[in-house]
């Protein structure tokens, strides 16, 4: 089964780029699931009702790493139950390193660590850059 994943911070915000970016891969709406809330952790509805849908051999899509969240640590975490505790596979269609179906040696698993790694690494930073901008309009 193939999901798609989509998160934008607000509820304002539009889902079109990355919808249309799902729907080129032929993911059915009923597969697609949408918050419209902050990243910064994982207590989101439709993320806690994928993750229960989500079986060995899935296959979760997502636009960038950014959409799943905005914390390292926690992205990192998400990762791991995702790909080792359920056995699902996850694509990141912003980063194609980032596919772990792709991940049958021991070298392309490196490289999709370290590069999940950097790519949490400056999510979070970001985050951390957007708060410090709204503190000094403040």
């Amino acid at each position: 089964m193939v999901y798609g994943y989509i998160r934008v911070s607000s509820k304002d915000q539009k889902i079109d780029r990355q919808y249309e970016e799902l729907k080129k891969l032929n993911i059915d709406d009923k597969y697609i699931f949408i918050d419209k809330m902050s990243g910064k952790d994982f207590e989101r509805d439709s993320y806690k009702k994928l993750i229960k849908k989500l079986k060995p051999n899935d296959l979760l899509v997502i636009k960038s790493i950014d959409r799943l969240g905005r914390n390292y640590d926690l992205i990192i975490e998400e990762w791991s139950k995702i790909t080792k505790d359920i056995g699902a596979n996850i694509k990141v269609l912003d980063m194609p390193l980032l596919d772990t179906r792709s991940d049958n040696d021991l070298i392309s698993k490196f490289v999709s660590d370290v590069v999940l790694q950097i790519l949490s690494f400056v999510a979070e930073n970001e985050r951390n850059n957007i708060r410090q901008r709204q503190a000094e309009r403040n």
